[in-house]
């Protein structure tokens, strides 16, 4: 696993030891911000389930202003955390130990893009995401959500002020895209 582009091209990142996280596939990533690059620079983003902090982290090479990354595995916390050293990011990086939720509370910035790819068994937490962001006033108007799913399990829940522009299969992975339409608090 590597950053595909931008200031840390090429360098490669650290997965969390064990099977408790699926790391976005070079590939899967590489064209998933192909799409989304006019929503990267400067971008405030979130990444939930980070992971290894793999997407966050690509947004950040690619020229996005801050990340807060979130993940309640220590595996995880311990692989974000490392690779935010390697690519010396933690002036532009927040981790968050913990479940999901728990990033609401952290800073107080209006995210611009999210990155949602939790384990594909929990299929109700991308709309409870969604809609406890948006309750929180942590959304900034026309953000960018960027949700990885099975292929086989589409994304369901997704209401008003969200709506889903998007959504590509790579596959046995999908990405669907949503937009907040309205203002939000």
């Amino acid at each position: 696993m590597r950053i595909i582009a931008g200031e840390a091209r090429g360098r490669r990142l650290f997965a969390p030891e064990g099977d408790e996280t699926r790391p976005t596939a070079d590939r899967v990533r590489e064209a998933l911000f192909n799409i989304i690059r006019a929503d990267v620079e400067d971008a405030v983003v979130l990444d939930l389930f980070a992971g290894s902090g793999a997407l966050a982290l690509e947004a950040i090479s690619r020229g996005a202003g801050s990340a807060v990354l979130c993940d309640k595995s220590p595996r995880a916390v311990r692989a974000i955390r490392r690779n935010i050293e390697l690519m010396r990011a933690q002036d532009k990086t927040t981790v968050v130990a913990g479940d999901w939720q728990k990033a609401l509370s952290a800073g107080g910035e209006r995210f611009t893009l999210v990155f949602l790819d939790p384990p594909y068994r929990m299929t109700a937490v991308y709309a409870q995401a969604l809609n406890a962001l948006h309750g929180a006033g942590r959304l900034a108007n026309g953000a960018l959500i960027v949700m990885e799913h099975d292929a086989g399990s589409p994304v369901e829940g997704i209401e008003p002020p969200f709506a889903v522009v998007d959504t590509r299969r790579y596959r046995d992975t999908a990405i669907t895209l949503a937009r907040v339409e309205e203002d939000t608090r």
